[in-house]
């Protein structure tokens, strides 16, 4: 894997993968921070969807929510992190927690990167057998 951020400007900073992906930083963009945590729910939003498809389950819509909690002084770790997942669809309820349990515990690596540094993952599910 490879990348490389650019500074272009004032507290704008350019993130470009070698595929050519973007990320802006900074000023009207996202902070790497926050970054980290989207990472975390995009990695584990994949693993779910992915696992629940080949279980044959009728997903029809996933949404991942995440928040953090980081220290006070530097560096600025996160200390607690909560995702909560929203599955549209007539689920079945051991299916899905089955399928979170495996991306939390054995295939999501973003979200292994934040324990293995301390941080406390914490989670939660509702399923939601029609979308409004």
């Amino acid at each position: 894997m490879k990348g490389k951020v650019r500074w272009i400007g004032d507290s704008k900073f350019e993130a470009l993968t070698e595929e050519g992906g973007k990320i802006l930083f900074g000023e009207k963009g996202i902070s790497p921070m926050k970054t980290l945590l989207l990472s975390v729910a995009g990695c584990t939003a994949i693993d779910v969807v992915m696992i629940l498809q080949k279980m044959r389950e009728p997903l029809e819509d996933l949404e991942v929510e995440i928040s953090g909690e980081r220290r006070e002084e530097h560096p600025k770790i996160y200390t607690k992190v909560h995702i909560h997942y929203k599955i549209y669809g007539n689920v079945n309820e051991e299916k899905a927690k089955r399928a979170i349990e495996l991306s939390q515990e054995k295939y999501c690596s973003a979200s292994a990167h934040l324990k293995l540094s301390g941080t406390e993952v914490t989670y939660s599910y509702e399923i939601i057998r029609e979308k409004v």
